[in-house]
């Protein structure tokens, strides 16, 4: 059963020199006509699989909030045309700091939004200057505090370390002032610089100056510290919740659930296919001009691949992989069925065998890739 729905909205007012993700400048752009390809798209794809109530929306980006109030009025009366959300659903839009106005904060309320996630990366403003973001931190208090007045409390904010030239001591410093929003959530991610990127092409000319990887195990290790010293539970290797406050949508993904991805790039899982949309705006607009899917690849996963991917997925969280789920969702115990590579794990202390789950210990949160890896 789909239970979460992922929106992508590809517009950008700038573009930062660590992100990969489907974007492009705003500027010129045929909005109104991607609100439309993104209608279509809805509809087509409940006619074909129809959601009986989701537990969480999350409209992503590029930077939704980029958008007019009157293309966010539309793209929101869209949504609850079609899909079946109530008065439970985490409903989540990701904003930049300092681009959401009154006017667009009472809409989001109104319209049923009920958690921001800000992208805040860092406090240093020489250090957001120098990885392309526009917003000073000043701009996150201002947003944050005009947030809290139109209605919202449940507000998730990103943060990178092993940054460009960023120390031990900066990253400490960015922690600092982060607790002192008293935000709900938080995400807290290690730099890693993709294809395609302004900090590729740097890297690649000799001219990206990183912190080693002793640097940023020590900063995961400060992050993981603080973290659990302000009382923010690690619920999954790079978030941290309060109670209760634990992203759903995002478990969708690591509980290894299906879910709908609308929009161009945008990834769905379904009925046990995993699809991907094309990414270009023309190219995923116009197939659904003719009533087509904007489907650029699907592969059906294979019994085995499902079982490999709830051990991956499903070790990012803290709590690990049920055994008891695992084997009602696929009639084998995982100790038995990946028994070579738990039993090797748990020598080398990385994973843990505890209370009926399969998790990894906190030496093994520094090494999750190679963890993953054996299960592949």
């Amino acid at each position: 059963m789909v239970k979460a729905a992922y929106i992508h909205i590809p517009f950008c007012e700038h573009i930062c020199h660590y992100c990969d993700f489907n974007k492009v400048f705003l500027q010129g752009q045929p909005v109104e006509q991607y609100i439309t390809a993104l209608e279509a798209e809805i509809v087509l794809t409940l006619e074909r699989l129809p959601a009986e109530s989701l537990h969480s929306v999350f409209i992503g980006g590029g930077t939704p909030t980029a958008l007019t109030v009157a293309q966010l009025d539309r793209l929101f009366a869209v949504i609850h045309k079609y899909l079946p959300l109530n008065k439970e659903t985490e409903f989540t839009v990701e904003a930049n700091p300092g681009d959401l106005s009154e006017d667009k904060l009472k809409l989001l309320y109104a319209s049923g939004v009920n958690r921001l996630s800000f992208g805040v990366q860092s406090f240093n403003d020489e250090l957001l200057k120098k990885i392309g973001r526009t917003h000073k931190a000043e701009d996150v208090f201002r947003s944050l505090a005009s947030a809290r007045k139109t209605g919202f409390d449940n507000i998730s904010v990103d943060l990178i370390y092993s940054l460009p030239g960023q120390t031990l001591a900066d990253f400490k410093a960015t922690l600092q002032t982060a607790f002192s929003l008293e935000t709900t959530h938080f995400s807290g991610y290690s730099l890693i610089v993709e294809p395609k990127t302004v900090f590729y092409q740097l890297l690649n000319k000799g001219k990206l100056e990183l912190p080693g990887e002793d640097t940023e195990a020590a900063m995961y290790e400060l992050l993981m510290e603080k973290m659990e010293q302000h009382h923010y539970e690690q619920y999954e290797i790079s978030n941290f919740a309060k109670s209760g406050y634990e992203s759903r949508h995002n478990l969708t993904y690591w509980d290894n659930n299906h879910y709908y991805g609308f929009g161009a790039g945008a990834h769905s899982y379904l009925n046990g296919v995993r699809m991907s949309n094309y990414g270009p705006l023309k190219k995923y607009m116009t197939p659904l001009q003719e009533r087509k899917l904007p489907v650029y690849e699907e592969h059906t996963v294979t019994q085995r691949e499902m079982m490999e991917e709830e051990m991956f997925l499903g070790l990012r969280k803290t709590k690990g992989v049920s055994i008891a789920i695992f084997q009602e969702k696929y009639g084998d115990n995982p100790l038995h069925y990946f028994k070579e590579q738990i039993e090797e794990l748990s020598e080398k202390k990385w994973i843990q065998v505890t209370g009926g789950y399969i998790s990894l210990t906190r030496q093994g949160r520094f090494l999750g890739n190679e963890v993953f890896q054996a299960f592949l």
